[in-house]
């Protein structure tokens, strides 16, 4: 649910970037900061769990344009990727306005990429969201990896709905910031929608 500030007159919107363990979402957020300007982003806040990290900024990106004369401003989170933080999953996904589902390409993950969706979807329903609802694209990551799954097999088995999706290769920024223009493309059409 995107929060409006009228004294800045910015509308602040969530983007949460959902995914099994190691598949990317960290690589993702470092690249996109890492490109920034640093006048548009905030500072980029870590949370170090025992085997993972989650992280977070903020930014303005200029170019999006804006809604009813409010700048839109994002909000980038990632998720632990390991099952075992869910509490923490489940509170990151509190007044989401999109979701990019980070799929890690490699055959030995498809499994862990099935369960994360399931877990996508059951957790944002205890937030009385549904993912048929909310702006969602798919990023195929680790595409440049040798033992890869093919690319139709990867949209039968995670993408039913037929989002949008992106192949990438997040350490080389392949990818990433054309996932993440879609989605907040997306988001800022459901706000000139509701407003």
């Amino acid at each position: 649910m995107s929060f409006i500030n009228y004294s800045s007159r910015e509308i602040s919107c969530k983007i949460v970037y959902y995914g099994p363990g190691l598949c990317g979402k960290t690589t993702n957020l470092q690249h996109i900061y890492k490109k920034i300007s640093p006048d548009s982003k905030g500072k980029m806040i870590s949370l170090a769990t025992e085997t993972e990290r989650t992280l977070f900024f903020d930014f303005l990106p200029l170019a999006l344009g804006s809604v009813k004369g409010f700048k839109v401003r994002f909000h980038l989170y990632t998720v632990p990727g390991q099952i075992f933080y869910d509490a923490s999953r489940k509170l990151i996904l509190r007044g989401v306005d999109g979701v990019i589902f980070v799929a890690d390409s490699q055959v030995e993950r498809m499994e862990a990429n099935l369960e994360s969706v399931d877990n996508l979807v059951k957790n944002l329903k205890e937030h009385d969201f549904n993912l048929e609802d909310l702006p969602y694209v798919i990023q195929y990551n680790k595409r440049d990896l040798g033992n890869v799954v093919p690319l139709k097999e990867m949209e039968e088995a995670l993408n039913p709905r037929k989002v949008p999706y992106f192949e990438a290769v997040a350490p080389k920024g392949e990818g990433v910031f054309e996932t993440l223009k879609d989605v907040a493309k997306m988001v800022i059409m459901e706000l000139k929608k509701k407003s």
